[in-house]
């Protein structure tokens, strides 16, 4: 079965929602540059304790190690996503400063050389996500930009890389079948295609999940 983690929770109601409707990890977004979902450090926290056994992914833009780890202890999350690119020394660093803490690393897909990415970085994370940013943008955009990227090179780095990867950018109830036949992709992620109003739309949500269920894998 298809994981399915849905990202920018911002309340109660809404991780409730995630849970009933079967989803297997909330994501909670940290300050962005730009972007859909971002709460405070406190709501993060008061989140993550409130959602035990569920998985809890705590989105940050941070690099630095120590920081990062600081930010994760202070959440109470059992997964960091790291949005933007970090070298494989400061992934090292903070495998040893997380011990027992899932890291996934995005990679934004932006053309073949994302292949090179991921398989730079696959040994020193326990997931990849394949997003939809661009990092080189004059307002960095770092997720939520619910926009499609090619999903033959996604394909490629699924097939090219030993770790589970999860599938993000622009996936809808219209489309995440066709992309988890295309792509196969551990898990998919999913935003702000839920929240046409801005806030998480059960409706939808419904739908979603019953696309994945049925998509073929």
């Amino acid at each position: 079965m298809v994981r399915v983690k849905i990202c920018c929770i911002t309340s109660q109601e809404e991780a409730e929602a995630a849970r009933r409707h079967g989803a297997d990890a909330l994501g909670l977004v940290s300050w962005m540059p730009s972007g859909v979902g971002p709460i405070s450090d406190r709501e993060i926290r008061d989140l993550a304790a409130a959602n035990p056994g569920i998985s809890r992914f705590l989105l940050t833009c941070k690099t630095d190690p120590l920081e990062i780890r600081s930010q994760v202890l202070e959440a109470g999350t059992d997964t960091v996503q790291l949005v933007d690119a970090m070298t494989v020394d400061r992934l090292s660093r903070l495998r040893r400063e997380l011990p027992g803490v899932s890291i996934v690393q995005v990679v934004h897909v932006k053309g073949p050389s994302a292949i090179e990415q991921a398989r730079e970085v696959e040994g020193h994370v326990d997931y990849l996500l394949l997003d939809s940013g661009n990092p080189d943008a004059a307002t960095r955009t770092l997720g939520g930009t619910g926009r499609v990227h090619d999903w033959e090179t996604s394909r490629q780095i699924v097939e090219a890389v030993s770790c589970p990867v999860f599938l993000a950018g622009g996936l809808g109830p219209d489309n995440v079948s066709e992309a988890i036949a295309r792509v196969r992709p551990y898990g998919v992620d999913v935003c702000s295609r839920l929240r046409p109003e801005g806030q998480l739309d059960e409706g939808l949500l419904a739908t979603f999940m019953g696309a994945v269920r049925s998509a073929p894998v």
